[in-house]
């Protein structure tokens, strides 16, 4: 139709993920260009193989080779599609789904401490962890008062826990690292560090976590302050020939040579 705009049109580097609408786990397949942080396309027929290729049919052969960098949340159907329909494109993996393997190790560590401490006779300072989920979760510097004196309560009676929460702190410092080789030398003392600590719910974050050791390329990005599919994060993007991205005004995203 005369005056409309094809979103589809000049594509590189995009963002596949996944949103929940109403209520009952309802989800629609999105497509963000992570160029000027708009959603070019959007599938209501589910996350799934059929939606993403049907984003591929719409966007065609000849566009699809001009993709550069696919973003994804790092499942194997979303990979195996775009190596088979975007040959030339890197998948890339962002900061907020790695560090949301530590947010997740973080709250079954405090269920666990939780339960524990209910089974000591501790009930009241088990009840008092109830209530700790946000302070636990939430980027230190965006804490308000009543969660830092949550925190400082955890820092005192309860070390593992609070272990657990400097350990996914670090993890955000790693893409927050102003060159790739000292995103590197803090990826490999975070891995030491877990290791350490020996806390099962981190150490199993660690298997997946390892995969991102060998990046080698770092392209330079230009973002806008927020894309659609941002989060709460930092300014690295970690790559092997599979993941997916982030969020600030100048990013940076490592991909496999």
């Amino acid at each position: 139709m005369a005056g409309t705009t094809d979103r589809l049109t000049g594509l590189r580097r995009v963002g596949i993920d996944e949103i929940s609408y109403r209520k009952g786990q309802r989800y629609i397949l999105r497509v963000v260009d992570h160029d000027t942080g708009r959603q070019v396309w959007a599938g209501e027929g589910g996350a799934n193989q059929g939606t993403l290729l049907a984003f591929f049919k719409a966007l065609g052969w000849k566009r699809a080779r001009q993709l550069t960098h696919v973003t994804s949340d790092g499942a194997e159907w979303i990979h195996t599609i775009v190596k088979a329909k975007a040959k030339r494109a890197k998948l890339c993996m962002d900061p907020f789904h790695v560090v949301q393997w530590a947010t997740k190790a973080i709250d079954a560590i405090r269920r666990r401490v939780q339960g524990d401490l209910t089974r000591a006779g501790r009930p009241e300072q088990a009840k008092s962890l109830k209530g700790s989920r946000w302070a636990l979760l939430k980027d230190i510097h965006e804490l308000d008062a009543g969660q830092k004196a949550t925190l400082a309560g955890i820092q005192r009676d309860n070390k593992i826990l609070y272990r657990a929460y400097l350990l996914k702190e670090q993890l955000r410092y790693v893409f927050a690292a102003a060159t790739p080789s000292r995103a590197k030398s803090l990826l490999a003392g975070w891995l030491a560090w877990v290791k350490r600590s020996k806390i099962p719910e981190f150490v199993a974050v660690t298997t997946t976590v390892e995969k991102m050791r060998d990046l080698m390329q770092e392209v330079r990005l230009s973002l806008p302050p927020r894309t659609a599919l941002s989060r709460a994060g930092r300014p690295w993007v970690a790559c092997e020939q599979s993941r997916k991205l982030q969020r600030p005004l100048s990013g940076r995203i490592f991909c496999r040579a």
